[in-house]
Formats: C-alpha cells, sequence, structure tokens
C-alpha cells in the first residue's frame, strides 16, 4: 500500500510534518474517510493533502489540491485544519541599476572606461524611462592627438536625451546615468559603441545647420542605410565609416528633468502625439509670426515639418499615407520658407522652394497636362 500513496506532508497541531518517501501520510481531515493522497497527482496540480476529489487528470476535480484563495477554489474551502491561510506574495519590484561605482564597473566590463574630470553635486538621478537630460558633448578620436570631430558648444545649443526612446546610441545613455548635474566626464568607449556614430552625426550636424535630419535616409533599418551611402556628405564622417575606431566623448552634464516636469519634444512623441501636436504647433508659429518673432516661428514650423517627415519615413513611398502626409508638409515649408526668406537665409530657401516646384511639375506631368497647360491656367511648374 505505500507505493499508492504520496509524500505528503501531514499537518499536526498546525505544524507540517514529512513522513520518509514512499510512507503513506493521511490527512487528518480525510482520515476518517480513508482517502488519501495518490502517489503521481494530475499534471497542472501540486501536491497538498487528499480529502474530498477524484482521481482524475482535470485541474477543477482537484480543487484541494491548488493554491487556496485560487479562481478554482472558494476562499474557506477545502483547506486543512491547522494549515497556515495562503497569502498572496508581493510583485517583484524591478532591480536598482545599483550604485554609481556598481554601473561603472558594468561599464568598464563592457568596454567603457569613465575619467571624472569634474565632480557634480546631489545624488545621482533616478534615470528611469522618459527622464530628460540636458548636456554638452565634445567627440574626440582616439590616439596621441585626439582629433576633435563635434562639439556641442561650437554650436551654441546643448545636446538633449529623454531616457527610454531608444536613442541610435545606446552608450550615450548608459554613460548619462553614471552621472550627476554639473558633472563633467571622459568615456573612452570601444568600436562596438560607436559604429553608428557617423550617421548619429550627420542628423546632428544637419539639425545644426537647419536642414533636414532624415536627408538621404529611406525606409530600412540603420545598418542598411550605412552601407547604402557611399559618402555622408562630411569627409570626417566618412573616413570614420570605412574605418571605424574607438572614441572619446567629453561630457557634461547640465541638467536632468523627471518625466512630467518639462514638455516634451516633437521628435520624443509616439505616431499618435505627433498627428495631434502638428495643428499646434503650426497655430504656435503664426502667433509668433504675427507677433514679430520671426526666428521663433521658423523653429515651430520646422518643429512641424520634423514630426510629419518622421512619419513619412515609416511608409511606402508613393503610397496614399505618404501622399498625405507630403501635403501635409508643403504649407508648413512655405511658411518656414517665408521666415528664411525675412531672416536673408536665401540658399535654403532656394533648396526647398525648387523642391516643391519640382514636386508640383511631376504630379502635374502624371496628371496627363503639358507644360503649356498648366501656364494658361496659371499653374506654371517654375
Amino acid at each position: 500500500m505505500g507505493e499508492m500513496f504520496s509524500h505528503c506532508p501531514t499537518v499536526l497541531g498546525g505544524e507540517k510534518v514529512t513522513p520518509p518517501y514512499g510512507q503513506s501520510s493521511a490527512c487528518p481531515v480525510a482520515a476518517p474517510h480513508g482517502r488519501f493522497l495518490p502517489r503521481n497527482p494530475p499534471q497542472g496540480t501540486r501536491r497538498g493533502c487528499g480529502h474530498g476529489g477524484n482521481r482524475t487528470r482535470n485541474p477543477r476535480a482537484w480543487p484541494h489540491l491548488l493554491p487556496p484563495g485560487s479562481r478554482y477554489l472558494p476562499a474557506g474551502r477545502g483547506r486543512c485544519r491547522g494549515a497556515e491561510p495562503f497569502r498572496k506574495e508581493p510583485k517583484r519590484r524591478r532591480r536598482a541599476a545599483g550604485t554609481m561605482a556598481e554601473q561603472v564597473e558594468q561599464l568598464r566590463a563592457d568596454g567603457v572606461y569613465k575619467e571624472v574630470l569634474r565632480e557634480g553635486t546631489g545624488p545621482l538621478p533616478d534615470f528611469r524611462d522618459g527622464t530628460k537630460t540636458t548636456f554638452h558633448y565634445r567627440t574626440l578620436r582616439c590616439g596621441d592627438e585626439e582629433t576633435p570631430l563635434d562639439d556641442s558648444r561650437e554650436r551654441g545649443k546643448p545636446m538633449e536625451l529623454i531616457a527610454g526612446k531608444k536613442f541610435k546610441l545606446p552608450v550615450w545613455e548608459a554613460v548619462l546615468r553614471t552621472m550627476r548635474p554639473g558633472e563633467r566626464a571622459r568615456f573612452r568607449c570601444d568600436t562596438k559603441h560607436v559604429v553608428l556614430y557617423p550617421l548619429v552625426a550627420k542628423s546632428l550636424r544637419n539639425i545644426a545647420a537647419g536642414k533636414d535630419p532624415l536627408e538621404g535616409q529611406r525606409h530600412c533599418c540603420s545598418m542598411a542605410q550605412l552601407h547604402e551611402h557611399y559618402s555622408l556628405g562630411y569627409p570626417d564622417l566618412d573616413d570614420l565609416q570605412k574605418n571605424p575606431q574607438p572614441l572619446i566623448f567629453d561630457i557634461e552634464v547640465l541638467k536632468v528633468e523627471a518625466p512630467g516636469s518639462y514638455q516634451q519634444d516633437p521628435w520624443a512623441m509616439t505616431d499618435e502625439e505627433k498627428l495631434q501636436a502638428v495643428p499646434l504647433i503650426h497655430q504656435e508659429g503664426n502667433k509668433l509670426y504675427k507677433q514679430g518673432k520671426v526666428r521663433e516661428a521658423a523653429a515651430k514650423y520646422y518643429d512641424a515639418i520634423a514630426c510629419l517627415k518622421n512619419l513619412q519615413m515609416k511608409e511606402q513611398p508613393g503610397s496614399p499615407d505618404w501622399i498625405d502626409l507630403d501635403q501635409k508638409i508643403t504649407p508648413l515649408l512655405l511658411n518656414y520658407c517665408q521666415c528664411k526668406l525675412q531672416c536673408e537665409e536665401y540658399y535654403e530657401v532656394l533648396d526647398h522652394c525648387s523642391s516643391i516646384l519640382n514636386k508640383q511639375r511631376q504630379s502635374l506631368l502624371q496628371e496627363g497636362e503639358g507644360p503649356r497647360s498648366c501656364l494658361e491656367r496659371g499653374r506654371g511648374p517654375g
């Protein structure tokens, strides 16, 4: 008979007493009925007391084997007398990233070496998703001369990075998590962390020059874009793309803002948020233009264009959604050109207006209208 019974703990006086394996153990509640728990309970159940139920593989038929308080077992029923009530374990909290020293040691093991140039103030911020960090950076080549590549101070505008937004250079987010406000440090990063830096640097340079940050990119992954274009338009970035090497980032943290304490920039929004924000940004630009704040208005129009361009990148060229977004971009781009014209930035105005006229010409030719009919109707292609 010992082979028929399981290794079931017996509850005696509030304590669980486990007999040797292979010996029978009767539940105090079920003992008067002569029922015991079989050695192999049904699949999907766990061992417990053996009172009640039948020996089938349906877990619903074995409510006494399920944890008390589960949906198959009504509260207050099916428990052994003297057994402790079931307590739901609290959810495990996400493991903290650790102290700054632990994070620096993790970076060192991954090929990122930190050198503190100036200590920061206050405790280490909680860099959870949505935290915005404003900082200056300087990129240097590794070597005796340490040739500089980029410097945000020379451009007059610091870099802003929001944690958890999947920035193309993840190592920047990793090193910022080890810094306090006001701290300045140098990070030497192995090649594997900076392979995509030429593409990121090109976008940042285009933004500083007032150009489209997505210029020359198409609907594909970053690595495909990296190998598709023979030249990025900058000789130093082309050389770095052909011959990847470790880089040094000289970073100074200016401020750290918690989620919800700042106005979210358009590039950090989701697709739905961008579509909803474009009309509002357009109206803000119109108000600034009427007030005579031309440069501020141009910045607003630029943000709205960047939102639509980012959404357009995710659509197939020529598709209805792509064409609809392109039509929304045109009036914003004309407003932007009007602002740049008043700022006497003529080359950028000529570039954008020429592209608009070329698109207009192509669309009219596709509709079957010749150049003469276009001119007669006052819709000349330029």
